[in-house]
């Protein structure tokens, strides 16, 4: 899915790409964010509109900055 709301799809293809850079699943992201694993996969896919604080715990688990996790590549995805 696709949200009308082109930060949330920005935030949720680095999410997954930075996940699948670290080679995890979801449920291993969920795991180290203290959050559940469907919550993860409905962010990746633009679903929810993320808080702030879910935000810095998914940056934290990643090990990455939030900016990294808003950023629009060059290339127009994300990918």
């Amino acid at each position: 899915m696709i949200s009308k709301h082109n930060i949330l799809n920005i935030f949720g293809e680095n999410v997954r790409k930075h996940r699948r850079h670290l080679n995890i699943s979801q449920e291993e992201l969920a795991h180290r964010a203290d959050l559940h694993r469907t919550y993860i996969g409905m962010i990746e896919r633009a679903e929810k509109n993320i808080t702030l604080i879910n935000m810095e715990k998914i940056a934290n688990a990643l090990r990455v900055n939030i900016e990294d996790l808003l950023k629009i590549s060059n290339n127009g995805n994300n990918n």
